[in-house]
């Protein structure tokens, strides 16, 4: 794909983006979940936003390393 700066940014650089990006999140909803320690419902809620996550930038991670084998 080419934007409109000409350019070329490939599936890779989109994974890696994303697997940023979802990293970025567990760090967030960890932080949320010691934040929010005054209501256990909307911590639990954020601890569990934080193992889904992790489960989705580990899947990311494994398909960098196959674009880099």
């Amino acid at each position: 794909m080419t934007d409109k700066n000409g350019l070329r940014i490939t599936a890779r650089d989109r994974v890696l983006r994303a697997w940023q990006d979802s990293t970025e999140l567990v760090r967030d909803y960890q932080a949320y979940a010691g934040e929010t320690s005054d209501s256990s419902e909307i911590s639990a809620m954020f601890s569990r936003y934080a193992e889904d996550e992790a489960v989705h930038a580990a899947e990311l991670l494994k398909v960098l390393h196959r674009y880099d084998r």
